[in-house]
């Protein structure tokens, strides 16, 4: 290297770090102006509540309260002052009435997702997860809309779900982290009858953090159509991940139509090859996921052994689930488990 190549290295350098500062630097100027407006409205909402207290006699005092600071705030300040946003101030302050619990990481967007969510044990969870993540409010919202909460339940209890978000434990099964269904609206695949498994990796490729974010915490992707070689025969899984976690492959393959028990079997192959070629003395093993559009769950417990706890199937879904199908699928479920003990 002569010195001409030297300096101009240097200069990258020099030139690189200083950007770095000014991008945090900015960064952190975001971040505080955002939990300055959330302190904004907590204090509003405080003193809002504190004065509504005041005239607690008449039952509609807060409602007349609320309009008369809006009607007087909204044309110096805003929208942003008006009684929607009041209210929200209001309902803000009395949902977490301690100004050091507030969390600098998250916005007033975020926020105001948060106390819409009346169960504060599923209002925590989205809290914690978002804190822990670094969900932008965007990623929030998808989270609380796809019914992450819920269909983490559908395979762990309560207390297991809240723990690995408070960090108290780390997730021991890939249950833990691994939804069912798995939602993959971001995708934006039309809803037709049939499209090709190549268009579902090709979108899932092009979608990548989004699917990263679907798929759980701890994940990096590593292969697209890995090559596997068995004498003269040639295999090729859709994608593999590792997951920093659970500290195991992750071996992933997609179906477009129901799962069939020679589906089970290829996977199978695949988590063996890389158990036995792949893997490191000190990881755990390799986790395989079979993802389809729908399942037969009694041709898969009769596929796998008794004692599985590496082979998942999982459905996926284009569309955001309701409410309703998620009760419906916990309620048979609930059934299912049920019928298993009597059995």
């Amino acid at each position: 290297m002569n010195r001409g190549e030297y300096l101009e290295n240097i200069r990258s350098s020099f030139v690189e770090d200083v950007k770095g500062i000014i991008n945090t630097a900015r960064q952190t100027a975001v971040r505080s102006v955002d939990f300055c407006r959330v302190q904004m409205y907590w204090s509003i909402g405080k003193r809002i509540f504190e004065e509504e207290q005041q005239g607690k006699e008449r039952a509609d005092y807060g409602s007349y309260l609320i309009k008369n600071l809006a009607s007087t705030l909204e044309p110096n300040y805003g929208t942003g002052f008006g009684v929607r946003q009041l209210e929200q101030s209001r309902k803000f302050y009395r949902i977490y009435p301690i100004a050091n619990a507030l969390r600098s990481q998250l916005n007033w967007t975020q926020y105001r997702l948060l106390i819409q969510i009346e169960d504060p044990y599923k209002r925590e969870y989205y809290e914690l997860e978002s804190v822990n993540n670094g969900w932008t409010a965007r990623e929030t919202e998808r989270q609380i809309n796809s019914q992450l909460y819920e269909r983490l339940l559908l395979s762990n209890d309560k207390e297991a779900v809240l723990a690995v978000a408070r960090r108290e434990r780390l997730p021991q099964t890939p249950q833990e982290i691994i939804k069912d269904p798995m939602v993959l609206e971001f995708l934006g695949l039309e809803r037709k009858s049939a499209y090709y498994e190549k268009d579902l990796e090709t979108a899932i490729i092009s979608h990548l953090a989004d699917f990263l974010l679907e798929m759980g915490n701890g994940f990096s992707f590593v292969a697209r159509q890995k090559r596997i070689l068995l004498e003269d025969d040639e295999f090729f899984a859709d994608l593999v991940f590792y997951n920093r976690l659970l500290r195991c492959f992750v071996v992933i393959e997609l179906k477009t139509g129901k799962l069939t028990h020679q589906d089970l079997g290829q996977l199978q192959m695949y988590v063996n090859y890389y158990d036995r070629c792949e893997k490191l003395p000190d990881e755990n093993p390799t986790i395989g996921i079979l993802l389809g559009t729908s399942k037969n769950d009694t041709v898969v417990k009769m596929t796998l052994p008794d004692d599985n706890k590496t082979i998942l199937a999982r459905e996926y879904q284009l569309y955001l689930p309701t409410q309703a199908q998620l009760i419906n699928e916990v309620n048979s479920v609930k059934i299912s488990l049920e019928q298993q003990k009597e059995e």
